[in-house]
């Protein structure tokens, strides 16, 4: 259970994930299409024999074989395999597809951050207290998204957010990569200075000319260097080589809900484990909405059986909030009507209608 083994004096260990979807669009249209499993596609405006005047948006795994890439002109895609499947871009599949994604990133995250249609960061809950435990979490994630949407992705676990990011790229696709804090040098060091984020072609090229190749080369560059050449980017060019990255994931101003779900190790009936998870996870939400500030009214139940079939319940309170009794009970509530013979893979819970706290406000709970 991902939820398992929650504890209030848990080591404090920052560890962050960056998920990225594996060739997004196109993979979404292959779920859509199985008959094109294993050809060439390209997502992108209309090729025109050779004569398009667009660019491609993505591209599977088996068009990057023939030297497409994403931004590359169609017309130049087409001429390198002319016997691709070349679709036009749906953004209403995509954007669907995208917030069921989100929505299970959510369920593993204590904070949450997504940056596109098709990546995101997390943190995971005091229950991941090393970088062992977040290997297994990374894996489960992957595993649910595949189950979920039938696409894949790529993980990247690390101790900040620069890491992550590099790291979700490392094996793709459908790949797993771990970066513990003391391997951080050995792992980013043997790279292009390309690779760091926000080092596009014309300062790697401009980097290059100047002897900094590899991130080692800019990890060890004189700092005073760098500033005449860059100004302040260049002091923060250097940090980035030597895997230095402070920035917090952080969540949307817009909240608008919280929820934590897990999976089973092994499907279930067993209510004393069932209830017992779920508790767990009603701890991980309760603690989400202190360090938040927040109040709810709504509280939301989802199960997933063993056969993939899955059901919500939701049940709206008279008063606002942050009670964990009442999250508790609630959800107990909701429980009840499924516990039975049929064994659950996956129990969730989550808060929504979501306000921030007023401190001065007097909270009544026992309404039950």
């Amino acid at each position: 259970m991902s939820a398992s083994n929650l504890k209030i004096n848990a080591p404090k260990r920052r560890i962050t994930f960056h998920v990225d979807m594996d060739s997004f669009f196109a993979s979404v249209e292959v779920r859509e299409r199985p008959e094109l499993r294993g050809l060439p596609v390209v997502v992108g405006s209309d090729p025109k024999g050779g004569l398009g005047r667009g660019v491609v948006s993505t591209c599977s795994y088996e068009a990057r074989k023939y030297g497409i890439h994403s931004a590359m002109p169609i017309s130049q895609a087409y001429r390198l395999c002319p016997d691709a499947v070349f679709l036009p871009v749906n953004m209403k599949l995509y954007a669907g597809v995208s917030a069921k994604v989100m929505e299970v990133l959510r369920g593993f995250a204590d904070k949450f951050q997504q940056v596109s249609v098709d990546e995101a960061y997390l943190v995971p809950g005091p229950e991941i207290r090393n970088f062992e435990d977040a290997a297994l979490y990374a894996l489960r994630i992957k595993d649910e998204i595949q189950k979920q949407e039938g696409i894949t992705c790529s993980v990247g676990v690390a101790p900040n957010k620069l890491i992550a990011k590099i790291a979700s790229g490392f094996q793709k696709p459908d790949g797993l990569t771990v970066v513990r804090p003391g391997d951080v040098r050995e792992f980013l060091f043997p790279l292009s200075v390309s690779k760091i984020p926000g080092i596009g072609g014309k300062t790697a090229n401009t980097l290059k000319a100047m002897g900094l190749s590899r991130v080692e080369d800019l990890a060890n560059c004189d700092v005073q260097l760098l500033s005449e050449k860059f100004g302040k980017v260049g002091l923060r060019m250097k940090q980035l080589a030597n895997g230095l990255d402070f920035t917090e994931v952080r969540e949307k101003e817009n909240v608008k809900s919280i929820s934590r779900h897990g999976t089973f190790v092994e499907d279930t009936n067993d209510p004393v484990k069932i209830t017992g998870s779920l508790n767990l996870l009603v701890e991980s939400v309760h603690n989400s909405l202190l360090k938040n500030r927040f109040l709810f009214k709504t509280v939301i139940l989802t199960v997933r059986f063993e056969d993939f079939s899955t059901y919500t319940r939701s049940k709206t309170i008279p008063i606002w909030t942050s009670d964990i009794f009442v999250i508790k009970r609630t959800a107990l509530q909701l429980l009840s009507e499924f516990i039975g013979n049929r064994k659950l893979r996956l129990v969730g819970i989550g808060v929504t209608k979501l306000r921030e706290r007023d401190e001065k406000q007097t909270l009544i709970t026992d309404f039950f």
